[in-house]
């Protein structure tokens, strides 16, 4: 086993590998960004190091300076979590290069699948088939329009070297192919650093469907049921379920061993997940996630297998400790996805801010996994998952009523959280009965009169008393040292607060209310300014996309007539309630 292991990522994912790390008798380096000095996952580790910056690519995506870090810390392995570089072959051979073990697979084998085309034509390479689409990167619009014309709308627009529906768009028109491809792009260049695409149809009506595979070196391979993760919106999960329910046990059984088969067919290695769509009683391949998933403790639940101790132990060369024959499925476990979001009308729009308060479930059968505590900030340069609620139950049935009984007991105050829209999916008939799809949540679920409770505390607390850098001479022992200091900004700081570009207008404020001004509803940085001055534009009309939390959201106008001021260009920051254009 390991003697020291360093944790490439931040939140809730680290929190859980620096646990099971602690429970094996490993040491636990953490980084962190300037954000994220005082987090949670810094707090827990043996050892932290500062990346500097304030964004992921100024700090989790800096390749450099995490491999100064392993030299730094003695670190003779790297968890690489989920989302920034687990999925990224470069920073797992410039790891493996330095004589570190990457926990993952062979860099081999991530460029295989996390290439999303080369990954299709592996797995088509051993008769697992996929939805149709084209194995050619976009290099722009046109190419979306023939494709749709030629197998029909909509078609689906997905970052090549992404997942969990980062930079992934519909275009469900030729008018929305140009629209749609840029947005993807950005969203991919965002969250993995990298902005090609690729296409494929987009099935009107699938439920997804994933397989957790388990690999270790010397050629074993098994797959560890199914979860269900069709509960989504902007084709990002919200609800996660296993194993997946109403489906015969023969397809099921087909769905492992295509898994299997996939795994082994690109010498895989390590913890992964092959996803697929099921519909009217077929399924199809949709890609492989080269990384330990999100949603993995619902796994956890249903067979009594720690995955990240299964990770650690394959990465360090031990053999899998049981057979496809050993593995059992029992009970029924639902995940529950608790992000920053304000639910409201169904309209999920980020809500970055500090957690004032929160008090997590407990009782039988219950699991809340997390990266922060009261006092804590969801910052907008993050992805905004606060904490998973995961339960286990003799059935779902149970699991179901469990679930809804934990989000009763989990209060978070603050921010706005995605617990009301949760609560009406799992409250739904149509959720109970398995009759929703990947579209249900979007196109079914009735969430138009739905109210997020008022949220409590100032989203800008933080700003009140911002803290500065400064680089400081100590004495120790009569021993002088030159050190970097956090110190509040009144402490003979000038200026505000870092990274923040404030605009005139009222804050906290919806967009526009009819006024003429366009504000944006939420702190985040301007992608594109889509109008000019002297465009005449109508009521609903996109004048900017804000980015929040990796993920992009169209400002509209909410009056008609003429742009007669722009106060915002492309890269600047702004607060919720910030006026970004007037128009008369």
């Amino acid at each position: 086993m390991f003697s020291k292991v360093l944790i490439a990522n931040r939140g809730e994912i680290a929190v859980r590998v620096i646990r099971a790390c602690r429970e094996l008798g490993v040491a636990t380096v953490a980084v962190y960004s300037d954000l994220d000095r005082d987090a949670l996952h810094v707090r827990l580790a043996d050892e932290a190091f500062a990346l500097g910056g304030q964004t992921a690519a100024e700090s989790y995506l800096d390749t450099e300076t995490i491999l100064g870090v392993i030299e730094k810390s003695g670190a003779d392995a790297v968890h690489p979590g989920y989302g920034f570089f687990s999925e990224n072959a470069d920073f797992a051979r410039a790891i493996t290069d330095k004589g570190v073990t990457f926990i993952g697979p062979p860099p081999e084998a991530i460029e295989i699948m996390g290439d999303k085309i080369s990954a299709r034509e592996a797995a088509e390479k051993v008769g697992v088939l996929s939805v149709p689409g084209s194995t050619d990167l976009l290099t722009d619009a046109t190419q979306v329009i023939a494709f749709g014309e030629e197998h029909g709308w909509p078609v689906a627009i997905k970052a090549a070297y992404g997942g969990g529906g980062r930079g992934m768009k519909v275009a469900g028109s030729a008018d929305e192919a140009e629209a749609q491809l840029d947005s993807a792009r950005r969203e991919s260049q965002a969250y993995f650093g990298r902005d090609e695409c690729y296409m494929e149809r987009y099935l009107t009506n699938p439920r997804h469907v994933e397989v957790q595979v388990l690999a270790d070196r010397h050629g074993n391979c098994v797959y560890l049921g199914t979860r269900d993760c069709s509960a989504q919106r902007r084709h990002q999960k919200l609800i996660e379920e296993a194993p997946a329910p109403a489906i015969p046990d023969e397809i099921i059984a087909a769905m492992g061993e295509a898994a299997v088969k996939v795994a082994k067919g690109c010498d895989y290695v390590n913890a992964g997940t092959v996803e697929f769509l099921y519909e009217d009683g077929g399924f199809h391949y949709l890609e492989m996630n080269t990384r330990l998933q999100v949603e993995h403790p619902a796994t956890e639940l249903i067979t009594g297998i720690d995955l990240v101790e299964q990770q650690l132990r394959v990465a360090a060369g031990e053999t899998l400790p049981f057979s496809q024959v050993d593995i059992e499925v029992r009970g029924h476990a639902i995940e529950v996805r608790i992000n920053a979001e304000d639910p409201s009308g169904g309209a999920f729009l980020p809500s970055p801010g500090p957690i004032t308060s929160m008090k997590t479930p407990d009782g039988f059968g219950t699991r809340f996994d997390t990266g922060y505590e009261s006092g804590d900030e969801i910052s907008q340069y993050y992805d905004n998952l606060i904490g998973k609620l995961v339960v286990w139950g003799h059935d779902r049935p149970t699991a179901i009523a469990r679930a809804l009984r934990a989000l009763d007991e989990l209060e978070i105050e603050g921010v706005a959280t995605t617990i009301p829209a949760d609560v009406a999916i799992l409250s739904h008939p149509d959720f109970a009965a398995v009759t929703h799809s990947t579209k249900w949540v979007e196109e079914t679920l009735d969430l138009s009169s739905l109210v997020a409770p008022r949220v409590e505390g100032d989203a800008d607390t933080a700003d009140e008393t911002p803290k500065v850098k400064r680089d400081l001479d100590v004495e120790v022992n009569g021993k002088r040292f030159s050190v970097s200091m956090w110190v509040p900004e009144s402490a003979g700081a000038a200026g505000g607060a870092p990274g923040r570009v404030r605009r005139s207008g009222s804050r906290g404020g919806a967009v526009g209310h009819g006024s003429g001004d366009v504000t944006v509803p939420m702190q985040g940085t301007i992608v594109n300014v889509i109008v000019s001055v002297g465009d005449e534009v109508e009521i609903g009309d996109p004048i900017v996309i804000l980015e929040a939390m990796k993920m992009e959201n169209n400002v509209n106008a909410e009056k008609a007539g003429t742009i007669t001021e722009i106060r915002v260009a492309e890269g600047d920051s702004v607060g919720g309630g910030d006026v970004v254009a007037v128009i008369e």
